[in-house]
């Protein structure tokens, strides 16, 4: 089927794209992610480094990706084909329009799983499961939760069936509705659990922990970590915000709109923080716990706290939240694209859907059934890893960071000056070469560092 003319979708307001796009980039890396990193990195010294890339890497990446969809106007693939058309380039450009709807979708596969985890954990917490929980009990818990192949995949079918009815709705009935409903319910659950937690845990030592910076407790892979995380939690390179930014109106200023992502991105990170240590210091949990800070050691604090049920209910229901608005996000540019191409919405929206469930299965199964299945067991390196953790190396540690590059160095170096310049929008020449300074050149820099850190182990 030859490709349709680009269908006009626009987001109904600057506030609905705001929310949106933010919630793009709220999700499992600020709630889940950011508090264990932040934790086994030394606390308010990551906090600081992490927030300077923030601004210095990830805020000009976020107005590259948004210009550059805004200038498309159409799903990521279409706007790349008729940018590089436009302008004579190369056609190796068009890599970052199939890149923007590959990633994400490979994403979805084993994000939803965890997300999974997460929806899990909200009826575990309601029917009282935590109540006088021990390490043991809650590593137990856990663990069988992993382990069962059948709750996983009920879990990961009801999350794929959310996000698919979502997206077959369209952008004002489905998606724009979702994040107007979800985005300001998730920030006061948030805002109302961080109160509880300061008020009934240790919040002097959360405080001090997040905002007394000791640098000697921060080494270089910390600081390589908290770059990667400023990536991984903006959800830059992903692909998401360029097909959002196709459907954002011209009267929408860039730099002011990604201000705001970032600012809420960062803030939703910090309050997670606020949220999860007054209750690690409070109940003598170790700070350096990593991934199972979320699902091992916090149910047990929750198990303690009075009224730890109804907390620990609403905070799994805020991280399910978060993740979801993050996995609509990943399975609309490759929808948005093949509606594109002429094809019935709802239709392709539950055959990608399908499909990313299907594959999602196998993620599942490297819990239980598949766990002892390393793909990659040729090469040392990666020789113990599953299939959900090659999936996750994959995109996090190569595709990511490589599409990041690309989108930084066509925005910066192929893109007309003054194309880019007039959908930046900026009010004074300063701003626009600063924006330029860093994509150029502390964009690919710190994308450097980071494939040498996280794929040689610099």
């Amino acid at each position: 089927m030859s490709p349709s003319p680009p269908l006009a979708r626009k987001w109904s307001s600057q506030r609905a794209f705001v929310l949106a796009a933010i919630g793009v980039a709220v999700g499992l890396g600020n709630i889940w992610r950011f508090p264990f990193i932040t934790g086994e990195n030394g606390g308010s010294a990551f906090v600081l480094v992490y927030f300077g890339f923030v601004v210095i890497i990830g805020l000009p990446l976020i107005m590259a990706e948004l210009a550059i969809g805004r200038a498309g106007g159409a799903s990521a693939i279409t706007s790349m084909q008729k940018l590089v058309h436009a302008g004579g380039f190369s056609p190796f450009w068009l890599i970052i329009g199939w890149a923007a709807i590959v990633i994400p979708l490979i994403a979805l596969t084993y994000y939803s799983v965890v997300s999974g985890w997460a929806l899990g954990y909200i009826f575990k917490a309601a029917s009282g499961a935590f109540s006088g929980i021990d390490v043991q009990g809650s590593t137990a818990l856990f663990g069988a939760l992993q382990s069962s192949f059948w709750q996983l995949a009920l879990w990961h079918s009801l999350n794929i069936a959310l996000i698919v009815f979502i997206i077959a709705r369209g952008l004002h009935n489905g998606l724009e509705l979702a994040v107007k409903i979800m985005m300001p319910l998730l920030f006061i659950a948030l805002l109302a659990l961080c109160a509880y937690a300061l008020i009934t845990g240790d919040a002097r030592a959360a405080i001090r922990f997040l905002f007394t910076p000791d640098f000697s407790r921060l080494s270089f892979q910390g600081v390589m970590l908290a770059l990667g995380q400023a990536f991984f939690s903006l959800a830059i390179g992903v692909g998401a915000l360029i097909t959002y930014g196709a459907y954002m109106s011209k009267d929408v200023h860039i730099p002011a709109a990604a201000r705001t992502i970032v600012i809420a991105d960062t803030g939703v990170a910090i309050l997670a923080g606020l949220t999860i240590f007054p209750l690690v210091f409070a109940y003598g949990l170790e700070i350096g716990e990593g991934p199972g800070l979320i699902f091992i050691s916090l149910p047990i604090a929750f198990g303690q706290m009075p009224g730890g049920a109804i907390f620990a209910t609403a905070f799994f229901a805020l991280l399910f939240g978060a993740a979801f608005t993050s996995s609509i996000a990943m399975l609309e540019p490759v929808v948005a694209w093949l509606e594109d191409r002429g094809h019935s919405r709802p239709k392709m929206t539950v055959l990608v859907g399908a499909a990313a469930w299907a594959v999602g299965l196998l993620m599942v199964a490297s819990f239980n059934s598949l766990k002892d299945f390393h793909p990659l067991a040729f090469f040392k390196p990666f020789a113990d890893f599953n299939l959900f953790r090659v999936a996750d190396y994959l995109v996090t540690n190569i595709m990511l960071p490589f599409n990041a590059l690309l989108i930084a160095l066509f925005a910066s170096w192929v893109m007309s000056k003054k194309t880019i310049a007039e959908q930046l929008g900026f009010k004074h020449p300063r701003g626009f070469s600063l924006w330029q300074f860093s994509v150029r050149y502390l964009v690919p820099l710190a994308i450097g560092f980071i494939v040498y850190t996280l794929v040689f182990g610099g």
